[in-house]
């Protein structure tokens, strides 16, 4: 192996968490953003994986306004989909193995239960489409590439994006001191980034391929997982549960896209850690962070 891996999105909550953990596991990293590459430009993708010669390819990146994305669907599948093509073509030129991240929207959330990877897909909106279609671009032009689906990241790294992520939008609205509304009736598997970033790359460096599922490892609803954030952080509002029947968003989303990590486990990894874990171990991050020190 010559150990090199490009990582797309670096910059982002997971794709600094990426770079960490693979530069900890002494690989060569080239970390390129929005700024270093367009993805949704083919020749200037071609061109970068050509000159960079990795041997892994890791897409990071990605167009995340579920809501937006009802109003301008050609970005999220310019972004989501067509750019993974881009990449996929790319890592085919160079013999590259490609990686890439995918998302528990893919499902309807009908089932009542952790989605496995066999079960049937049926994205319910632009985002969703998007990202599904992301997934058969990069099967279709790749041999046996690694797509990872995952479900509400959250880490340190997002008190520097643009999107930040959940547990920062509720310390957000917990420092307005009004009460604060959260959906009680949809369930997901909020996902550490650092422990998402970790089980990734020991799936790339076991040489896995196909499609793995790696969720926070704990169903649970926005209004339960809010109400831990704010038990962890020593913090008091007034919050109120919700239901999707009040709180309209212009997306539809699956009322339970909770991941089961049962097949990412029988590869040989290990358990993703227990939620208020993850939690207690993001507000330390989040503390170094804030301090610059970057964990």
């Amino acid at each position: 192996m010559n150990r090199k891996v490009v990582v797309l999105g670096s910059r982002g909550q997971l794709g600094v968490e990426l770079v960490k953990e693979l530069r900890g596991r002494r690989w060569d990293v080239t970390g390129l953003d929005r700024d270093s590459v367009d993805i949704t430009d083919s020749a200037k993708v071609d061109e970068a994986v050509v000159r960079l010669d990795p041997e892994v390819v890791i897409n990071a990146a990605a167009y995340n306004q579920v809501d937006v994305a009802e109003r301008e669907p050609h970005a999220a599948f310019a972004v989501n989909a067509l750019a993974v093509r881009n990449l996929a073509l790319a890592c085919r030129n160079a013999d590259a193995r490609f990686v890439h991240f995918s998302t528990d929207y893919v499902f309807d959330g009908q089932a009542g239960r952790p989605y496995t990877e066999d079960d049937p897909v049926h994205p319910l909106g632009a985002y969703a489409v998007s990202k599904l279609a992301g997934e058969y671009f990069a099967q279709a032009y790749v041999d046996d590439p690694l797509i990872v689906r995952t479900s509400g990241v959250y880490g340190a790294g997002g008190l520097r994006t643009a999107r930040g992520n959940f547990p920062e939008l509720m310390l957000r609205l917990a420092s307005s001191g009004q009460p604060i509304r959260v959906v009680e009736d949809h369930v997901a598997s909020p996902t550490y980034a650092p422990a998402l970033a970790a089980r990734t790359v020991d799936l790339i460096e076991k040489r896995l391929g196909g499609i793995f599922h790696i969720g926070g490892g704990t169903p649970i609803s926005w209004f339960a997982f809010a109400r831990l954030i704010f038990e962890v952080a020593g913090l008091n509002p007034e919050l109120r549960a919700t239901s999707e029947r009040e709180y309209r968003t212009a997306a539809h989303r699956p009322k339970f896209s909770a991941l089961s990590n049962a097949k990412m486990e029988r590869a040989g990894l290990e358990p993703m850690p227990s939620l208020e874990h993850a939690v207690r171990d993001y507000f330390l991050q989040r503390q170094q962070w804030l301090a610059g020190g970057q964990g």
